[in-house]
């Protein structure tokens, strides 16, 4: 993962396990990878992961189990509320940049589609 400079690496941590988590590479109730793995991978301090993985909790997204190791959270209907604010993010984006281009919202929609479509 490339980290931008700019933003805390534990927000792009706590992004990017959310996406694993809504677009289900990391299963609902799955046995998460422990820190000092995920720090590993990432590239990353372990404190920096610990810090992402706390917030994650905080959102309900992962629980701790202190003799078991922490978990993907159960919660089928908060794993798609987060998919879906992820979606809405970029849609906010997208929004932005049709409007700025003076793009009605039924032209906007086209191009959307003839992209999907060659995609």
């Amino acid at each position: 993962m490339k980290f931008d400079n700019n933003r805390p690496i534990y927000i792009q941590l706590l992004e990017d396990f959310k996406l694993k988590i809504s677009s289900g590479e990391w299963k609902s109730g799955e046995k998460m990878d422990t820190v000092r793995n995920l720090a590993k991978v990432y590239g990353v301090n372990p404190n920096t992961v610990q810090r992402a993985l706390s917030e994650l909790e905080r959102e309900g997204l992962a629980e701790s189990n202190r003799t078991a190791g922490r978990f993907i959270t159960g919660d089928e209907k908060l794993i798609e509320k987060i998919a879906r604010e992820s979606f809405y993010k970029y849609c906010d984006d997208l929004i932005t940049i049709a409007g700025e281009l003076k793009l009605s919202k039924e032209k906007s929609i086209t191009l959307l589609e003839e992209y999907w479509r060659e995609k």
